[in-house]
């Protein structure tokens, strides 16, 4: 198929209803232009893309991510896109797949607190493989399809009442990524509104993920990375004129929101409300700990507890952790050795641990040597967790958390965090850079690093976006070797 079929210049066609909010989304993303988003959205969007990138670094020869390239490019065969920290070329739809792998394969990427999904996970990767599909995609056209990209997951979730879908088991972003990516890969190919609809409910019946995952399946890791891969496969499809479920939102038969959302009463205006007023970019938030986002409260509570005095882990006789619904039946169940590090990224009992007898909660935390050992281990079987109702009072957006420590000697001491510093203190321009160094020093040069650095929060004076990819191609070393 030529290169112009992927970049929609035909006769522009509304949706089939202009006035839903499927059909006002799309006219949204298809009129969209770069000179509507204010500066600091566009600000916040570029560290959002550079904390991802550091994410895939970091995430691309991490043992599972090995198994998966050996093994998907084993059937999927050569290609001519670029696999993040190999030096090899795979299909489009491999490299999308596996980029999201590596982005979300250490639990260090960003996520939106209120419609819970990993956004840079379902976009870069889509994008990336976009770019070279299409060709001669400048960095601003990058930034802009980025931004579209950012906005439109959340409101998705929204929709679906968002951490309700973790409540339900449902892999909650993994469920409405996929229109992330579409939206994204839309905005580059440059779609009418017809073909953003035909791309939505492509993307729509694509759409999948299942929570369990978490507990040991390596499989956790590559949720978005499916998800990217059928958004980006959605758009390309509409581009070259194949059609999808119209009206996929509002469709009371089979269609997204009734059968996602089925019993839990969605909100379809959430799909298109504010579009250009209210910026979604704004609430996604990047991580300070390699776990899962609903434990962050909680290690934010250990923490102070430890700054205000010492905790000795054989001096503890038990410690209660209390957590929302979406939390704690996304967070907690009793731990059984051996754990995976999934597992342990999931688990709060575990996070809590590893925090207490190392002081952290980083990627050394998690690595498979540390997880099976004697200590945390000793430590874990005092550490339990429960479902306050009265947390739930706020919604799903609100992470209401309270640490007790009760000590062998009787000393008991307690911590009410209402919402993660991940959130209310998020990490700043300066800190985002700091946190890529700290991901990627020993794995990349001091030189690519700056060069990944420079390109990405100055993409958009970039002539081409070739010469990021050109930066993450060449081969990476992995943090357990």
């Amino acid at each position: 198929m030529s290169t112009s079929v992927y970049d929609w210049s035909g006769t522009r066609e509304p949706a089939t209803n202009p006035k839903a909010p499927t059909g006002e989304l799309c006219a949204w993303l298809e009129t969209l232009t770069l000179a509507d988003i204010p500066t600091d959205v566009q600000e916040r969007t570029k560290d959002i893309f550079l904390d991802g990138l550091g994410c895939a670094i970091v995430g691309a020869q991490l043992p599972w991510s090995r198994t998966a390239v050996e093994v998907s490019t084993r059937f999927e065969g050569k290609g001519e896109r670029t696999l993040i920290g190999w030096g090899r070329k795979v299909p489009a739809t491999t490299a999308t797949l596996l980029n999201g792998t590596f982005i979300q394969g250490f639990e260090l990427d960003d996520f939106h607190p209120r419609a819970p999904l990993h956004s840079a996970s379902l976009v870069i990767p889509a994008l990336l493989a976009c770019a070279e599909e299409r060709g001669g995609a400048t960095g601003a056209e990058i930034l802009l399809a980025t931004v579209a990209g950012f906005e439109v997951g959340p409101r998705v979730g929204l929709a679906l009442r968002g951490g309700q879908m973790l409540s339900r088991g449902w892999h909650s972003g993994a469920v409405f990524g996929t229109h992330a990516a579409a939206s994204a890969a839309g905005v580059l190919l440059k779609l009418d509104a017809a073909r953003f609809e035909d791309a939505f409910g492509l993307a729509g019946t694509q759409s999948a993920g299942l929570m369990s995952a978490q507990y040991e399946a390596m499989c956790k890791r590559m949720h978005h990375g499916f998800s990217a891969r059928n958004g980006l496969f959605s758009a390309l499809m509409a581009a070259g004129g194949y059609t999808g479920i119209k009206q996929v939102f509002e469709r009371e038969y089979g269609g997204f929101l009734a059968m996602f959302g089925e019993g839990h009463d969605p909100l379809p205006a959430e799909i298109s409300a504010d579009l250009g007023t209210r910026w979604e970019t704004h609430s996604i938030v990047l991580k300070p700990y390699a776990a899962m986002g609903a434990l962050h409260a909680p290690l934010d509570g250990i923490f102070e507890l430890m700054a205000q005095k010492p905790i000795a882990a054989d001096e503890v006789e038990h410690i209660d952790i209390e957590m929302s619904h979406a939390a704690y039946h996304h967070g907690w169940w009793e731990l059984e050795r051996p754990v995976t590090t999934i597992g342990a990224q999931m688990n709060v009992g575990y996070a809590v641990a590893a925090a207490i007898l190392d002081g952290q909660a980083m990627v050394k935390q998690f690595a498979p040597d540390r997880i099976d050992r004697d200590d945390i281990w000793a430590l874990i079987p005092r550490i339990k967790a429960h479902h306050n109702p009265e947390f739930d009072k706020g919604g799903s957006a609100v992470r209401n958390t309270r640490v007790t420590v009760k000590m062998k000697d009787g000393e008991v001491r307690t911590v009410f965090i209402p919402v993660a510093k991940t959130i209310s203190e998020p990490l700043t321009r300066e800190g985002t850079v700091a946190k890529f160094r700290t991901l990627t020093d020993g794995l990349i040069t001091a030189e690519r690093q700056q060069g990944i650095i420079d390109a990405t929060l100055g993409m958009e004076t970039l002539a081409s976006i070739d010469t990021l990819i050109a930066l993450l191609a060449p081969p990476v070393a992995s943090p357990f070797d």
